[in-house]
Parts: structure tokens; C-alpha cells; sequence
């Protein structure tokens, strides 16, 4: 499995200083508090799958996609157009969450899981799955509130295809009305995208700019054909 979730990156260069913006939680995490959490400007994780823990998370430095720098590359949209893959959305939720968790090292702790399952149940949670036949060989998943997206985790099982749901993300994102999406953290793999880090008070207010918005996930057609999809996601080179 090649996995390229942006949160485990994260915790490889920069778990103790990072510790600084960590918060434990020490009452019941109910969806409605994660909810409230996301739009306040934290996020939680765990130390591993094992670990009962949970920490709320408040980076300095602030992941963020600007919706019209996304960078599709040529090779990307070929892939794309060519159809391989069927590219669903919240068919598979679960699935595509146990797959990014599905690794050595991961802050996705059974409780965590759980309010995610929650949280899809209620509509705010929402995944983009890659599909080769019946086999999930990449997506993306992560929470909606209001005009913002918080992603959470991405993976791949074949090249290229956490980038394909990004793209498929991304083009939802825009027609649907976002005015954030959140990554959280910033890793290369981000950047070469099109992310970027923003101070925490810039974060803040744009955060408070999408909570006084609405947006619709479901806006964008199902059976949205690729040209649409590359027409959407836009910065093409």
C-alpha cells in the first residue's frame, strides 16, 4: 500500500514539539463536541490505534488548499481522462477510513474511528473512493461543516490514485460552494499540490468566514464526467 495521509507525516518530523499544541481530553467525545471542536479551530488524534487517548490539536502553522491553486499535472489528468478507475463518493466510508489507518504507525484510535462513523452517519463526514472493479485502491475522507473541509487521511493501493480523489475532492469542493479546505498539516507531497501553511490567526478567520457560509458536498453530480472534473480543479500545467 503506498499511503500518503497527511496527519502521519506530521507526527514523524514534528511529534514532540507538537506535544506544545496538544491537548488531552479528559471528558466523552460526543459528535456534536467534534463538531463544535472542528468549527473552533482543533482537531483530534491519538498516539496509535492502542492508545485510549485522545488529544485535541491546535498547530501554529495551518495546512490549507486554496481551492484555485490546486495543481493537476498533465500526467494526473491523463490518468484521469483515460478512465481506469471508477471514482464513487460515500459508497465505502468505512473502508476508506480502516485503509488509512491500515499501517504502522497511525493517530486513528478505535473511538476516533467510531465518531468519524458517527459523524458520516449525520452527513458530516464524506469520502471519495477510487475503484478498480469491486477493489478500493485509493480515496480520501474527512468532515464538512458549513463552507469548510476538513481532510483527514488519504491513501493509495495503485499510483496516483490518492491524488485522483483529491482531484475528484477538489472539484466537488468548488462546485459545491467551500470557501476552506482545511489539510490540517502541510507535508511535500501537499505542497506539490498546491497547499500551503498559514499562520493560525489567518486560519482562524478564514475558519470563521466559512462558519458563517453554507456549502453542499452533494452539489456535483455523481456521473460528473472527467473533462468536468478537470475543468473544476482548474490549475492545470
Amino acid at each position: 500500500m503506498i499511503f500518503t495521509g497527511w496527519k502521519s507525516g506530521w507526527k514523524r518530523k514534528h511529534s514532540n514539539k507538537g506535544r506544545r499544541n496538544m491537548t488531552a481530553i479528559n471528558t466523552t467525545v460526543t459528535p456534536e463536541l467534534l463538531l463544535y471542536a472542528y468549527g473552533s479551530g482543533v482537531f483530534p488524534m491519538s498516539d496509535s490505534v492502542d492508545d485510549p487517548e485522545i488529544y485535541w490539536v491546535d498547530p501554529h502553522l495551518r495546512g490549507i488548499f486554496p481551492l484555485e491553486n490546486f495543481h493537476v499535472s498533465r500526467r494526473l489528468a491523463r490518468r484521469i481522462h483515460q478512465k481506469r478507475y471508477n471514482v464513487t463518493i460515500n459508497q465505502c466510508f468505512e473502508d476508506v477510513v480502516s485503509a488509512c489507518a491500515d499501517r504502522s504507525e497511525t493517530w486513528i484510535n478505535a473511538e476516533i474511528f467510531d465518531l468519524y462513523r458517527q459523524l458520516h452517519k449525520f452527513g458530516h463526514a464524506h469520502s471519495v473512493e477510487v475503484m478498480e472493479g469491486d477493489a478500493l485502491v485509493g480515496g480520501v475522507y474527512g468532515v464538512s461543516l458549513n463552507s469548510a473541509f476538513f481532510g483527514e487521511s488519504m491513501f493509495s493501493k495503485r499510483t496516483d490514485t490518492s491524488k485522483i480523489a483529491l482531484t475528484y475532492l477538489v472539484a466537488r469542493l468548488k462546485f459545491g460552494g467551500y470557501k476552506l479546505f482545511d489539510t490540517q498539516f502541510q507535508t511535500e507531497h501537499l505542497k506539490s499540490l498546491g497547499a500551503i501553511e498559514i499562520q493560525r490567526k489567518s486560519y482562524h478567520e478564514q475558519l470563521a468566514d466559512a462558519m458563517n457560509e453554507q456549502a453542499d458536498f452533494m452539489k456535483l453530480p455523481v456521473t460528473a464526467q472527467p473533462s468536468t472534473i478537470l475543468h473544476l480543479s482548474n490549475h492545470t500545467s
